[in-house]
């Protein structure tokens, strides 16, 4: 309790030392930068929060996405190689891919890295999905170069959408192994 007393005395005492002053100065230069901001001083409580909920008309507005629907992968239909294919529908980002196999492959002019999924036995139609660089990527092409075989991952990811084609940020990758091996 004595403590508590001693710390209100402390804080008083600084209270009064530091003072308030209401002497007006002589010297005509403020000591605040100018603001392009309206005078709020005078302004009841609700007047200004009534102002401060009023949307500027300067005020930036969020990015509305584009398309309103599921976009079509660019890579299928017209853009793919084989005569007649069929268009693909894009997956919708943020889309959470789970425990999906497939392989590590390249896109055909080699500069990304994609990951081409194993058949689901149903409508056999998973366009690539290009990988995202991050280190998971970086331990698949390093199992795939140290291994002489070909090597089917399976993962679970996010799915990001960009430019008609989608994209997929691993965050699980687990090299599944052959048939031969769990004998």
């Amino acid at each position: 309790m004595k403590s508590l007393l001693m710390l209100v005395a402390v804080l008083f005492v600084g209270a009064v030392a530091v003072g308030d002053d209401t002497q007006p100065t002589t010297d005509p230069s403020p000591t605040f930068a100018p603001t392009t901001e309206p005078d709020n001083r005078g302004l009841t409580a609700e007047q200004m929060l009534s102002r401060m909920l009023r949307p500027s008309p300067s005020a930036a507005r969020p990015l509305e996405p584009e398309g309103n629907g599921p976009g079509v992968d660019t890579t299928s239909g017209v853009g793919a190689t084989a005569p007649k294919a069929p268009t693909l529908t894009l997956l919708r980002e943020g889309t959470f891919i789970p425990d999906r196999v497939g392989r590590l492959s390249r896109t055909a002019d080699g500069s990304q890295a994609q990951l081409t999924f194993d058949s689901d036995g149903k409508t056999m139609q998973d366009p690539p999905l290009l990988i995202l660089p991050n280190l998971k990527l970086m331990a698949m092409e390093n199992a795939v170069t140290s291994a002489n075989r070909d090597l089917r991952f399976r993962i679970s990811g996010t799915v990001t959408e960009y430019r008609g084609r989608n994209y997929v940020l691993l965050e699980k990758v687990v090299v599944v192994p052959d048939a031969m091996q769990q004998l």
